[in-house]
């Protein structure tokens, strides 16, 4: 390794120029990559819920099915909206009265089902299908587009325009939590790096590092909005640790040669070990999400590690060119580091060890019950603002039209029609359904069938499926909703075993169901991965157990806050939470750990070894932790999505709790049970020579 260190200090400037001209084609890749606002589409595909999606997308156009409310009953008024609706590019129909009914039936001669449908006591109801899914450009360019059209008074609710909105907000805020991130990071760097020109150089290499990621995603095809949230925030914050650990060996090595260019080599050579180390247990947490059956943690999970890797590329490459670049000027302006020396708490750890260890003891059987019982929300819309104008149309749909989820339930056109009322009938006394809608039912309605239009058949009818519109009381992702969709499906199975409920209230169903085997499925994964990265680096049965327990004691208190004070959080924080915190700081025990176990080797006792330990490391800590957590909390302060809000406040306060435990609890333990360890580690003791002669 002392080699290829050799070659990046003395090949600095070409590495810089490369690095530079890397830029262009990463840049491309950043402002091309497709960004995917609908979260619903990384369920699996064999699901019932996302087989109806398809069936409703191809071939009813009814996937993105949106909903204006028209504050006019004029029916003069209402035509001309529709006409300049439906000539908006992306938009396949709106749907009026006029398209069930011919105008010349007056509205109190209608049934009541339809009038109610369409009618309310100030405003009318248009729905408006889409050529496309709710998240295409097309789409969300049309909804752009109607929003012109439509008055101020008007609101226009659905997917498609949530959405839009989501899109909107996170599109504007996402450069805001990079700037903040950035502005943070550099300010904690500046007051606990010895020179102030330090900050610039790790904030630049890191970003290209960044730029790098981002930019790569094009061969992904697409990501979702939420890593796009996240992942440059997160990578800043995981992979600062790289960058410190770097610049502390290359100041240490300096004192030992005169050329800068020999040092540089000598700390890439000794670091590279620590620092692949610590991008492994990144890396695993991270991995760990591609387990979930929930596409979108493969989304996040690839994203990120991928960002870790490169994060490394570019700490033993690119930061080491500038740091040489720059070297004389960093040795001229020096300014004080401000963290403490840790000595005092040092002192206090290794005197009050025991009653440490009592109070980790005490904290386990509350910290396990509030996580275990913290409430998640899977709406995705209470996600968002409730000023959003997509949320306020969703209230006045409930409103005006008792319209709160809409369930579609496609059948087989085999089924006879005699069957499908009785379905219908069934269905109708299901608790929560306010409305049943069916073809069947309108000419079964005292209509005669020559006043239907035959564009009312194409709505419910195409390509061998029939289409029935279940209107519920319940929102999507309660138990009532759930429970609701259980009893139709009951119901339409025993009339085919082919026929499927979809919409939102069957796909949040499912994500429910699916989030709950997720967060055990990561969780596990994530902990025997890091169990076993520590195990091998420490040769050890025991230290992985105290290490993973140690940062699973910091994860449950974490999780558990929300229970005590009452917040419920977005179902994704409780399934991503507890690896990305454990991946990103149980490098931090690595660290603290490490030199204890030089210490012993040294010579000193437990006692002394742990001093020195918790004196030498809690800097490195403390800086790592810190820039996490600043860099988190950025978005958390900006973000007006709850989701991307509570995921990064979450995990900004994960980072100082595994601080915290880290530098006080797990001290407590090492010493309780060195005594165990050492019967457990291989090589515990060992001499550094002997280390070194046994490898």
């Amino acid at each position: 390794m002392k080699n290829f260190g050799f070659f990046v200090a003395k090949h600095k400037k070409l590495i810089v120029l490369i690095a530079i001209l890397l830029l262009i084609p990463a840049l491309y890749g950043f402002f091309t990559t497709k960004i995917n606002y609908d979260i619903l589409t990384y369920l699996p595909k064999n699901l019932d819920s996302m087989k109806g999606q398809e069936i409703l997308d191809k071939d009813f156009k009814q996937a993105s099915l949106s909903m204006l409310i028209v504050q006019n009953n004029n029916p003069n008024y209402i035509k001309k909206i529709k006409d300049k609706i439906s000539k908006v590019n992306g938009v396949d129909k709106v749907i009026w009265i006029d398209d069930i009914v011919d105008n010349s039936i007056p509205n109190d001669m209608l049934p009541e089902e339809i009038r109610s449908t369409f009618y309310s006591s100030d405003s009318t109801l248009l729905l408006i299908k889409f050529l496309d899914s709710p998240s295409s450009a097309s789409t969300q360019k049309a909804i752009g587009e109607i929003r012109k059209i439509m008055d101020k008074s008007s609101y226009l609710s659905g997917m498609s325009a949530i959405i839009k909105d989501t899109k909107d907000i996170s599109d504007r805020e996402t450069p805001i939590y990079v700037i903040i991130a950035v502005v943070f990071s550099f300010i904690l760097l500046t007051f606990t790096m010895e020179s102030p020109i330090v900050p610039f150089i790790f904030l630049l290499c890191i970003g290209i590092a960044i730029i790098y990621n981002l930019g790569s995603n094009r061969f992904l095809g697409q990501i979702s909005y939420v890593t796009k949230s996240l992942a440059a925030v997160l990578q800043l914050g995981v992979t600062m640790d790289f960058s410190i650990f770097l610049l502390h060996r290359f100041e240490e090595e300096k004192k030992k040669f005169q050329d800068t260019n020999e040092a540089m080599a000598e700390a890439i050579s000794k670091t590279i070990v620590a620092i692949g180390s610590s991008a492994a247990t990144a890396v695993a947490g991270f991995l760990a999400l591609c387990v979930m059956k929930l596409k979108l943690g493969v989304d996040i999970g690839i994203v990120m590690a991928k960002g870790v890797f490169l994060g490394v590329l570019s700490t033993i490459t690119i930061l080491p060119a500038f740091i040489l670049l720059f070297d004389k000027l960093i040795d001229r302006v020096k300014m004080i580091n401000i963290l403490p020396t840790f000595n005092k708490t040092a002192q206090f750890v290794s005197k009050f060890y025991h009653l440490l260890v009592a109070l980790m003891i005490l904290l386990i059987l509350p910290a396990i019950y509030g996580a275990n019982n913290t409430k998640v929300y899977y709406n995705l819309i209470d996600s968002l603002p409730k000023t959003l104008k997509s949320v306020e149309a969703t209230d006045k749909l409930k409103k005006d039209y008792n319209m709160t989820t809409t369930h579609m339930i496609i059948v087989k056109d085999n089924i006879s029609n005699g069957s499908i009322n009785k379905m219908c009938s069934e269905i109708e006394n299901v608790s929560g359904v306010t409305k049943v809608l069916a073809f069947e039912k309108f000419v079964g309605g005292g209509i005669p069938s020559s006043f239907i239009p035959e564009t009312l058949k194409e709505n419910f009818e195409a390509n061998g499926y029939k289409l029935i519109l279940v209107n519920s009381l319940y929102k999507a992702a309660t138990n009532e909703a759930n429970i609701q969709i259980d009893r139709i499906n009951k119901i339409i199975k025993k009339y085919s075993k082919e026929s499927i409920v979809a919409g939102e209230g069957a796909l949040t169903k499912d994500l429910v169901e699916i989030a709950k085997v997720d967060f055990k499925r990561v969780d596990f994964v994530s902990i025997i991965a890091i169990f076993l990265i520590i195990l091998l680096t420490f040769r050890s049965i025991s230290i992985p157990v105290i290490l993973v327990g140690s940062i699973e004691l910091a994860i449950f208190i974490n999780m558990s806050i929300p229970y005590y004070t009452n917040k419920i959080i977005p179902f994704i924080a409780s399934i991503v939470i507890g690896t990305i915190q454990l991946g990103s700081t149980v490098n931090y025990a690595i660290l603290l750990t490490t030199r204890f176990r030089e210490e012993l080797r040294n010579g000193l006792d437990k006692i002394e070894a742990i001093k020195v330990a918790i004196s030498a490391s809690s800097r490195s800590i403390v800086t790592s932790a810190l820039a996490f957590c600043l860099s988190t909390l950025s978005v958390a302060i900006v973000a007006q999505i709850d989701m991307i809000k509570t995921l990064c406040l979450m995990l900004s306060r994960g980072a100082l709790i595994s601080m915290f435990v880290i530098i006080y609890l797990l001290p407590a333990l090492l010493v309780l049970f060195e005594g165990l360890i050492s019967k457990t580690t291989r090589g515990w003791q060992k001499t550094i020579k002997e280390e070194y002669e046994t490898v």
